[in-house]
């Protein structure tokens, strides 16, 4: 019942933030309506148990999602410069991210961040690793990416931070030059 009471909470919070409604009565209760019957459906799905509200990621999560919003903010700028560009210069990368997480929670935390953040997608997922395509060489940052990661291994535990640290990002390399693969779509 407690994970149930987090979620509505969690749940009410975030569509409270991304709505931007505070004092209409109607849309209120249509958010409040929304959020019983998805509440509902995970329970009859038997979703929420101990990865259907990661507790473990819940301490740091805050935090993270202030960094994130910082995250995303820069990422715009830079697509936005890029786009307004009387010269544009896209150079599409594509890059295989070993994963610090350990978790089903702290994958998908990862991969949806990168998502989130502007100019790059996840666009597969494996159990080892997972592929990002990004716009440009400035936003193909390996090592931004990677330190997201480090930053939802920490939420998961401390133990994953030193693991983190050495596992890294590899670039899809073409067959023996250890090159990025660019230049064009995937």
């Amino acid at each position: 019942m407690i994970r149930t009471a987090i979620l509505a909470a969690a749940l009410s919070g975030l569509w409270l933030l991304l709505s931007g409604y505070f004092d209409k009565a109607l849309l209120l209760g249509f958010g409040a309506a929304s959020i019983a019957v998805s509440i509902y459906l995970a329970r009859r799905a038997n979703v929420i148990d101990d990865e259907g509200v990661p507790n473990g990621l819940m301490p740091g999560i805050f935090g993270y999602w202030l960094w994130l919003a910082r995250e995303i903010g820069k990422a715009n700028i830079a697509v936005i410069r890029h786009a307004l560009a009387i010269d544009l210069k896209l150079s599409p990368q594509m890059l295989k991210i070993t994963s610090p997480t350990k978790t089903n929670a702290g994958l998908a935390t990862f991969c949806n961040s990168v998502t989130l953040t502007p100019g790059t997608v996840t666009v597969d997922l494996e159990p080892e690793y997972f592929v990002v395509h990004a716009l440009t060489e400035e936003l193909a940052d390996e090592d931004a990416i990677m330190d997201m990661g480090a930053r939802v291994a920490r939420l998961e535990s401390p133990s994953a931070v030193q693991e983190a640290e050495h596992q890294g990002a590899a670039a899809i390399a073409n067959p023996g030059t250890g090159t990025k693969t660019g230049g064009g779509a995937p």
